[in-house]
Parts: structure tokens; C-alpha cells; sequence
């Protein structure tokens, strides 16, 4: 790995243990084994190199998300399995956990890949739920655009539980309700 790469992949993991306020600019260069010119040549500052580093850790989520949802098999499969995903609840979400943040949400720049892989990921499961409902196989009467906020809310707030109490439990019942849920929208 190169100087920019070390430092990129510092600033991702330091964002997602500390948040981009509890994020210095010299932890970044220490974690990457790069100096502070190392930094400042190849980043204005500590907002840009953020934003490099949320954009590839956005780019990754999606991917890992597609994985599943973009598989073969019928929409509910697909949905359940998302839900289903093994997840590090008390970790939170690499993407998700940036919300909290002031700061990073203050910032357009720094909130357009969090902002964006939401986006993605509800007309994602929606896109799903409709040709579920266009194949037969999901009853037509619920929203996709509904579900698909649905089911991100969820995951998204499994973690906010999971996270309160300390604990990974209430993360897979968040999502195991979900599943209930989704599956209610199957033709039996």
C-alpha cells in the first residue's frame, strides 16, 4: 500500500471507531505510518481525506448489500437474507454511525456518501419489492418505496438498540421481526 492508500484506509477504520469529531488528523497519520507532508500531499485536509475515505467505505457497503440483494431467487429470499446478514451490531454500522455525527452531518460534502448509500439501498429493497409484486409473488397492496424505508429503518435502528443496551440481541430481533413483517407480504 502506498502513502494516500494507508491513510485512506486509517481515516476509514478511525471513522468508524471514533467519528469524524473524535477523528484527529495526526491519529490518521499515525495509524497510517505517514507524516503530516505525507497528509497534505496528497489531501487539502482532514475534511477531504474524510470524504475519500467515506466514499470508499460507502462504495463497499453498497457492493456487499448488491451481493445479496442483486442475487438469484425470489424478492422475499433475497430481502430476508439481506436482514439476515451477519453483522457486528455492537460495532454499529460503518456507514450509519455517521448520522450522530455534528460535525460530518453539518458538512454537504461529508454527508452525500452516507446520504447516498440510504438513497440507494431503500429504492434498492423497493425496486425488489416491486417486481415481487409485478411476478405474483408479494402481494400488491404494500408501497415499495414504504417497505424498502422500512427495512433500512430497521437495520439502522437494530443497531441504535443493539449499541444502548450493549448487547447483539436486540439488533437480530429488530431484524427478525422485520423478516415477520416482509414475510407477511408473501402470497401463500
Amino acid at each position: 500500500m502506498n502513502a494516500r492508500d494507508r491513510l485512506v484506509a486509517s481515516a476509514q477504520e478511525l471513522l468508524w471507531e471514533r467519528g469524524y469529531g473524535g477523528t484527529s488528523p495526526k491519529a490518521i497519520q499515525d495509524r497510517a505510518g505517514a507524516g503530516q507532508g505525507s497528509m497534505y500531499h496528497h489531501f487539502a485536509g482532514k475534511a477531504e481525506l474524510a470524504a475519500a475515505a467515506l466514499g470508499i467505505t460507502a462504495a463497499a457497503e453498497r457492493e456487499r448489500a448488491e451481493s445479496i440483494l442483486g442475487g438469484e431467487g425470489p424478492a422475499l429470499e433475497r430481502i430476508v437474507a439481506y436482514l439476515r446478514r451477519e453483522r457486528d451490531a455492537l460495532r454499529g454500522c460503518p456507514i450509519g454511525r455517521h448520522v450522530a455525527d455534528p460535525e460530518l452531518v453539518a458538512d454537504p460534502a461529508l454527508r452525500a456518501p452516507v446520504e447516498e448509500t440510504f438513497a440507494w439501498l431503500r429504492d434498492r429493497i423497493a425496486g425488489i419489492v416491486a417486481a415481487g409484486q409485478e411476478s405474483g409473488e408479494l402481494r400488491a397492496g404494500a408501497d415499495p418505496v414504504a417497505v424498502g424505508a422500512a427495512v433500512v429503518a430497521t437495520v439502522q435502528g437494530g443497531y441504535v438498540l443493539a449499541r444502548a443496551a450493549g448487547a447483539q440481541e436486540p439488533f437480530d430481533q429488530a431484524c427478525e421481526g422485520a423478516v415477520q413483517l416482509v414475510s407477511a407480504l408473501r402470497f401463500s
